[in-house]
């Protein structure tokens, strides 16, 4: 058994004994990170490779966008996604667009790990999940694990990765255990199916998949067989998982922690009314700051009473419910 911050550590800790160009920088990575996913690994390999930078998160991207290009490959802690705001240039007119402006010349094999999400009575500038906004970046690879073992499994695939992967892990799983199955692996790009269905199909990542198979089980008490989707990869998503049990169910809902207006659901929701001409819909965070007193925060929260009634009023208020298989 491994929790989510342990099974990152693993991942990077194998990346970096098979690799002598892998090294990670950011703010307090020498003492651990401030979610203890980089703890033990400066005793391990030296303050050289697992280097604490200055608070100045344009600073800590450019640097990593310099080593990347010169042919090591970074691992870059940003704390929380929110902070990587400050260091949006180097992502986006940077990293994300030097391979293409320079014909394939230069490549920047970056990981940068921002962590997203409503992070527990933290207020909006700590609690934004952007997934959305890198998405729409061409040159970025955007992944969101769920689990601890997807967490090790695409963290070794994303070091791996040539380019630029945006790396959002949610701020409230650090602790969440699970078991790491040998052989542990995943490709970018690939969903999982956490539960299978046949009513409804729904689609999510990060955080809200736990959530999501949580709702199907009490959906399912009720008459309704939902099929849970991680989508696990944001950028370049698996059409083909989502698209092929979106046509088995006949609905969609797309369900996310980030606020539903632009966000990354939109774009699944679009392409299976296009590609498939079957109901739609999504459920996300309402457009506003998240606030700091709980019951403000709950406001933006997508609970499971929220989720649930999503469903219900979706599958009972078509008129096409199938009977469970």
């Amino acid at each position: 058994m491994s929790n989510y911050a342990q099974a990152a550590r693993q991942a990077l800790a194998e990346a970096m004994r098979a690799d002598p160009r892998v090294l990670a920088l950011g703010e307090d990575v020498g003492r651990g990170g401030i979610f203890g996913q980089y703890q033990g690994l400066q005793q391990e390999f030296g303050a050289a490779r697992i280097i604490d930078t200055p608070i100045s998160e344009a600073c800590i991207m450019g640097a990593a966008v310099g080593m990347a290009l010169t042919g090591l490959r970074p691992v870059v802690q940003m704390r929380v996604a929110d902070f990587a705001l400050c260091a949006i240039d180097e992502i986006v007119n940077q990293a994300a667009k030097n391979r293409y402006m320079f014909g394939g010349q230069g490549r920047v094999p970056l990981v940068a790990r921002l962590p997203i999400g409503i992070w527990s009575a933290s207020a909006a500038q700590h609690s934004q999940s952007l997934e959305a906004w890198f998405a729409h970046i061409p040159g970025l690879v955007v992944v969101a694990p769920a689990t601890p073992a997807d967490n090790y499994a695409l963290l070794a695939a994303a070091i791996a990765c040539d380019d630029p992967v945006i790396y959002m892990e949610h701020k409230e799983l650090w602790s969440l255990s699970g078991e790491l199955p040998p052989q542990c692996s995943a490709m970018l790009g690939t969903a999982r199916l956490a539960r299978p269905g046949t009513d409804l199909t729904l689609v999510t990542w990060s955080k809200l998949v736990h959530t999501a198979v949580e709702v199907a089980a009490q959906a399912a008490q009720q008459g309704i067989s939902v099929e849970v989707i991680d989508l696990r990869t944001i950028w370049p998503w698996d059409r083909d998982l989502v698209l092929a049990s979106a046509a088995r169910t006949g609905r969609m809902l797309v369900a996310h922690e980030a606020v539903q207006a632009g966000g990354f659901g939109a774009e699944i929701a679009a392409t299976v009314a296009e590609e498939l001409g079957i109901p739609v819909k999504r459920v996300g965070a309402p457009r506003i700051p998240v606030g700091y007193a709980r019951t403000l925060e709950d406001v933006a929260r997508i609970s499971a009473e929220k989720l649930l009634q999503a469903v219900l009023d979706f599958v009972r208020g078509d008129g096409r419910k199938r009977s469970m298989a």
